[in-house]
């Protein structure tokens, strides 16, 4: 399953509340309602229980959320583990580098060429 669904998805259960889940992950709520709706579709089940006067996780929803923390803490391990180690060999700067044009005086860094 897609990562980013499954950060949507523990953002909002979370919150339980559309809203503040989508203005914690800087998108527009209805980006986040399509991917939970996605994410219900792919599974063949629903996660929230919209018909109650707030918002709340399904049994299902609970026991899949369980799983979707457990995908995502698994995938941000591999992740620290496979990135670079900071240091390394510093680079030095090959070359004489740029040295100020004089008027009337030879060019540095390479000779004039003549006929």
């Amino acid at each position: 399953m897609d990562h980013t669904l499954l950060k949507h998805l523990v953002a909002a259960a979370q919150h339980l509340h559309f809203a503040h889940a989508a203005r914690a992950l800087g998108i527009p709520r209805s980006s986040l309602i399509a991917s939970i709706r996605s994410i219900e579709a792919q599974l063949g089940y629903e996660l929230f229980d919209t018909s109650a006067t707030s918002t709340q996780l399904t049994p299902a929803g609970q026991a899949f959320l369980v799983d979707a923390q457990r995908q995502l803490d698994k995938s941000a391990k591999s992740a620290a583990a496979s990135a670079a180690k900071p240091g390394g060999k510093a680079k030095a700067s090959k070359g004489k580098g740029r040295a100020p044009a004089v008027k009337g005086q030879p060019r540095p860094g390479g000779k004039r060429q003549s006929r």
